[in-house]
C-alpha cells in the first residue's frame, strides 16, 4: 500500500480482518434492531467486501475526502446502507453514536446513502443509477489524466434494470481499468431467487462479451477478496468486473440464504441467539490465534 494521498494504511492480517467483520456484523443488527428497519440479509452478505475495501484498499479517508485524486466507492445498492454507515463509522468519518439516529426524524441517516452523511460520494438508492454515476466519475478519471480507482457495488437483482448494461457498453467502449465493478452475488431478492423473478444467467459469459475482464471470487471469504482486489487492474484497458459470490444473511445461522431477512428486523430472541452466534466465533478466532 502506498502513501498516495498522504494516506497510508497499515496491512492487517487475514485473522484480523475476520473478527473486524463479525464485529461489524453485530454493529449492523445493533443499529437494525434499534432503528426497527433496515436491509439486514444484504448488508450481512456485503460487510466483507466493505471491510476489506475500506481497510485494505481504497485510498480514502476523512482527512482525503476533499482531494480529487482519492479512490471513489459508490454503493449502487443502496439498500445495504447499514453495512456502509458501520464502516465508515469505524473508518472515523463520524462518531459512530450518531449511527443510533438511525431511520429516525430528521436525521441524515436514512436508508439509503445519501451525501449528507460524511464519507458517503453519491445518493444511491434508486436502483440501475450508482453504475452510471461511477462510470462517468471513472470517466473524469482518464480524461483528467488522474490515477484514482472507482469502486462500485451492484446488487444481483440490480442486474434485471437495463441501464446497467448500458453503462458496461460504455466503460467498455472507452477502456475504463480505473473502474472496479463488484457483484455482491447471494442469488436472492426482494421476491425471490433471481433465477425464478429474472434469470440473469450466464453472468460470467454475459460480461465476458461486454468487454470486462472478469473474475470470481468468495464474496464471505477475506482471503479470497483481499487476493482478488489486490490484483487490480486485471487486465490493461478493460474495466474489471468481480462476481463476489456471497451468501444473504451471512454469519447468522437463521438468517442464511433466507428471503424472509431481505430487510427483516430481529425480535429480541433472534436478537439475542444472533448476538450470541457471533461471539462464539470471535471467541474461536481468538483461540486460533493465541495457539
Amino acid at each position: 500500500m502506498d502513501s498516495k494521498n498522504n494516506l497510508t494504511k497499515s496491512a492487517m492480517c487475514v485473522p484480523d480482518l475476520e473478527r473486524k467483520s463479525l464485529e461489524y456484523r453485530k454493529k449492523i443488527l445493533k443499529y437494525i434492531k434499534h432503528a426497527s428497519a433496515g436491509h439486514t440479509g444484504g448488508s450481512l452478505s456485503c460487510i466483507d467486501i466493505l471491510n476489506v475495501l475500506y481497510n485494505q484498499i481504497l485510498h480514502v479517508s476523512p482527512q482525503n475526502f476533499s482531494d480529487n485524486n482519492r479512490d471513489r466507492y459508490i454503493q449502487s445498492k443502496g439498500h445495504s446502507v447499514e453495512a456502509l454507515y458501520v464502516v465508515l463509522a469505524d473508518q472515523g468519518f463520524f462518531p459512530e453514536s450518531e449511527l443510533e439516529t438511525l431511520c429516525q426524524y430528521q436525521s441524515h441517516f436514512i436508508g439509503h446513502p445519501t451525501r449528507k452523511v460524511p464519507g458517503v460520494e453519491q445518493n444511491t438508492g434508486a436502483l440501475g443509477h450508482g453504475l452510471a454515476l461511477s462510470v462517468g466519475t471513472a470517466l473524469a478519471g482518464k480524461m483528467d489524466e488522474a490515477d484514482f480507482k472507482v469502486f462500485t457495488l451492484l446488487g444481483d437483482g440490480e442486474l434485471a434494470e437495463g441501464s446497467n448494461w448500458e453503462a458496461l457498453l460504455a466503460a467498455s467502449h472507452y477502456n475504463l481499468d480505473n473502474l472496479v465493478v463488484i457483484l455482491d452475488y447471494n442469488k436472492l431478492q426482494i421476491t425471490g431467487r433471481n433465477k425464478d423473478v429474472m434469470n440473469v444467467e450466464p453472468l460470467l459469459d454475459k460480461f465476458k462479451a461486454f468487454g470486462l475482464a472478469v473474475r470470481e471470487m468468495d464474496g464471505n471469504d477475506i482471503a479470497s477478496i483481499k487476493a482478488t482486489l489486490e490484483d487490480v487492474p486485471f487486465e490493461s484497458g478493460k474495466p474489471n468486473l468481480v462476481i463476489a459470490h456471497t451468501t444473504k444473511g451471512k454469519g447468522v445461522s437463521f438468517m442464511e440464504d433466507s428471503v424472509k431477512w431481505h430487510h427483516g428486523v430481529p425480535d429480541d430472541a433472534q436478537y439475542q441467539q444472533a448476538q450470541e452466534e457471533l461471539d462464539k466465533k470471535i471467541s474461536a478466532l481468538e483461540k486460533l490465534e493465541s495457539k
